[in-house]
């Protein structure tokens, strides 16, 4: 179970990890790729922090993944940056492709194709 800090923490990196993504995400993975951070659940320690991120508009979502962890560094530095006052330390990142949304559209078009045959 989290603890509050645990929550505290990981709310507020996925708030200042949005805005990194909304400035600094053109460069890292181009125009073409709409990425939100769904989730971050932080390690007991605070010494890391898994950011599962929904990425829209794209076919290859991998792709844009690898395209966050080749430029690492510098989404950390921006983050920290805007951490900086808030936590001691900057916890290490972890990304994950959150699918959530995905299967929530295949139940309903699974749905929707039932429906459709009932009515029939």
């Amino acid at each position: 179970m989290e603890s509050i800090r645990q929550k505290q923490v990981a709310e507020l990196i996925r708030r200042q990890f949005s805005m990194v993504l909304t400035e600094e995400g053109r460069y890292v993975y181009g125009t073409h790729a709409l990425v939100t951070v769904t989730q971050v659940l932080m390690s007991p320690d605070l010494a890391l922090a898994k950011v599962y991120l929904s990425i829209y508009n794209t076919e290859n979502k991998q792709e844009v993944l690898l395209e966050m962890e080749d430029n690492y560094p510098r989404l950390k530095q921006a983050l920290h940056h805007r951490l900086k006052k808030q936590i001691r330390a900057m916890p290490e990142m972890k990304f994950y492709i959150d699918d959530t949304m995905d299967e929530v559209y295949k139940v309903e078009a699974l749905f929707k194709k039932f429906k459709d045959g009932k009515e029939e």
